[in-house]
């Protein structure tokens, strides 16, 4: 079957443009960023940036003693000691019976800072990683606050900072969640979202619960978005702990991260708004969309394939 988007909901998605995406990328990816690193006022100047889109959406604030923000400690030998900043927001349920469960959408807002020249250049601006997957995180927060009826499950987004560290800001919030963890009943994570061919998409976590199963479906009932999916070449059996979905999934939440490959650029400098496919990253974070709202108003919790849950949960993240 084929159900092409119209409708409210499809208007509500149809606020995720190009022109949004690149708005918020060249933002968060100017020059002026310093490359976002975990610590750095830039990184401060990102979480707040990010804020301002979940004020904007009306999200209720789910950081610590009641603000958007959340802290984190970072000590790690690569890095400056300091603290780092989750920001994180919740659109609620509207279903009094979900509303206490939620689907998560994570992105990470920082990246590697600035390092040795290539030709003259220092800054690694991190435009694809991971301004890209961030723009669609707030792009997503703002048009989903506009869904009417809202979503029966609540809908937790959180954009976390470290991830260039080791998941610092992810395993963090893991440990100190805001919400119950086992009130988790999926996830998607996006990261690098805007280059390489403009008609596909990875999914990373293929083959691995329900969630994967969801987004394959979507993807083949939406044509007008112009994406075909398949398995992350990079994902194995065994998750690796290369984004921040790990935490999550390491504990028992079924998950699909969005990717749209490797390029030369990365974590160099030539990683510039420029280089971005800004209307390939509005699709791909409307299939997010989609796949989020469906897992919000799914009649039972997503469920993984037996055996990959043997290999993908197991001990602290």
């Amino acid at each position: 079957m084929t159900v092409v988007c119209a409708g409210p909901l499809c208007a509500q998605l149809d606020l995720i443009t190009p022109a949004v995406m690149a708005r918020h990328i060249g933002a968060l990816a100017h020059d002026s960023m310093l490359g976002r690193a975990t610590p750095s006022p830039e990184i401060e100047e990102t979480a707040r940036y990010v804020e301002a889109a979940f004020r904007r959406a009306r999200l209720t604030p789910a950081g610590d003693s009641g603000s958007f923000q959340q802290r984190f400690p970072v000590t790690v030998p690569s890095a400056p000691a300091g603290t780092g900043p989750n920001v994180v927001g919740i659109l609620p349920g509207a279903d009094p019976a979900r509303a206490g469960q939620y689907v998560v959408l994570v992105a990470h807002m920082d990246h590697v800072g600035v390092g040795r020249p290539v030709n003259g250049d220092s800054i690694r601006n991190g435009a694809d990683d991971n301004a890209s997957g961030t723009a669609g995180l707030m792009a997503i927060a703002e048009a989903l606050a506009g869904v009417s009826p809202r979503p029966a499950r609540s809908v937790l987004f959180i954009a976390t900072s470290g991830e260039e560290r080791g998941l610092l800001g992810a395993r963090w919030f893991v440990r100190h969640p805001t919400v119950p963890l086992d009130s988790i009943v999926g996830l998607v994570n996006l990261d690098m979202i805007g280059r390489n061919r403009p008609d596909s998409v990875y999914l990373n976590g293929w083959g691995k619960s329900e969630v994967s199963d969801l987004v394959r479906r979507l993807a083949a009932e939406h044509p007008e978005l112009g994406l075909s999916v398949g398995p992350d070449e990079e994902d194995r059996p065994v998750t690796p702990a290369d984004s921040d979905h790990w935490p999550f999934q390491h504990r028992g939440v079924p998950y699909i991260f969005f990717y749209t490959g490797p390029h030369p650029d990365y974590h160099r400098p030539g990683d510039e708004p420029a280089r971005v496919d800004a209307d390939k990253a509005s699709r791909v974070a409307r299939l997010a969309a989609l796949s989020l709202l469906e897992m919000a108003n799914g009649a039972g919790r997503l469920q993984w394939v037996p055996a990959a849950r043997a290999l993908n949960v197991t001990g602290s993240p």
